[in-house]
């Protein structure tokens, strides 16, 4: 007589939404601070719409639906699947490692289809251009800078500190997708613009938090970690949600496409590939061809080998 199939009891009705978002955000999954900070977004966000102290068992799958509809249905299909997944691999979590009474994900909330942009890299001169306007604030400015001049990720460097910065060498160590630590150099741009943006009002210099810091304090409610408060003024650090809304609202650009640029732009200067991904930080050269893609001016430069011959007499 074959055994009955084992039966796991659902438990933790008590558990509140927002115990059961410490719970998984504790958990060393999260462990890498970019990888934590992108999910801790995404889930408090949701968590604030349900109600943090209504309990877990009690929410139902069109909440989660709906709740994701209402923050991020009118974003780009990229924004969508961070954030769904995000919130996925917590009530995934939630139902297999703890056997809470989780609500799923509804089936309607699907991942949406991502269109590959094969135009993604910007010309130089468009990221200069850009880069000197007088209306773009100090502190975009700096980041758009320091994005193109070391082909970081974005999240890796909105997640710099202050005291992280090396700046008599220009440089600073970031973790990297694997956890790895790395490090990333800036140019002459990025080293002009640092000093002042650490500047406080008072002539002073800020020496740690955060080294982008968003417009104004958190509120109570939704208060971020200590590390991602700033000691001298009390601002938290600049999300990639906001960073991203800015340069689309000031240029219509993907945070991502300046990393892009300066890759394709390295490739257009027929720096050999090996050091287009020292970097860049890409382990694998199938990958790094998808961003080192020649250029218009790479392409014309290319065409005038066929070109006749000039006469020379």
């Amino acid at each position: 007589m074959s055994a009955a199939p084992k039966i796991t009891a659902l438990r933790g009705g008590h558990v509140t939404l927002a115990a059961a978002a410490d719970a998984f955000l504790a958990t060393p999954r999260t462990a890498n601070p970019n990888t934590h900070r992108a999910y801790a977004s995404a889930i408090d966000r949701t968590i604030e719409r349900l109600g943090r102290d209504r309990p877990l068992a009690e929410i139902a799958d069109a909440e989660i639906g709906q709740a994701l509809a209402e923050l991020w249905g009118r974003c780009a299909p990229a924004t969508w699947n961070r954030n769904r997944a995000a919130v996925t691999s917590w009530l995934t979590w939630c139902q297999t490692k703890k056997h809470w009474a989780t609500p799923s994900v509804p089936a309607e909330a699907e991942r949406r289809k991502e269109i590959a942009d094969e135009t993604r890299a910007v010309a130089k001169t468009t990221i200069h251009r850009l880069l000197s306007r007088r209306d773009i604030p100090l502190r975009e400015k700096t980041l758009w800078r320091m994005l193109y001049e070391t082909a970081a990720r974005a999240a890796e460097i909105l997640a710099l500190n202050v005291e992280d910065l090396d700046l008599e060498h220009r440089r600073a160590p970031v973790r990297s997708k694997g956890g790895a630590l790395e490090w990333v150099y800036w140019e002459s741009g990025t080293a002009h613009l640092l000093p002042r943006l650490l500047r406080l009002p008072d002539g002073s210099t800020r020496t740690q938090g955060p080294l982008f810091l968003s417009e104004r304090r958190p509120v109570p409610a939704r208060r971020p970690a200590a590390a991602d408060i700033c000691p001298h003024t009390g601002r938290a650090r600049l999300g990639y949600d906001r960073a991203r809304v800015l340069l689309d609202t000031y240029a219509g650009l993907d945070l991502h496409q300046l990393r892009h640029s300066a890759a394709t732009h390295l490739g257009d200067a027929e720096i050999p590939l090996q050091l287009i991904m020292g970097k860049t930080r890409h382990k694998n050269p199938r990958t790094a061809l998808r961003y080192v893609k020649p250029g218009t001016e790479a392409i014309a430069k290319v065409t005038e080998v066929l070109a006749p011959r000039r006469r020379t007499h």
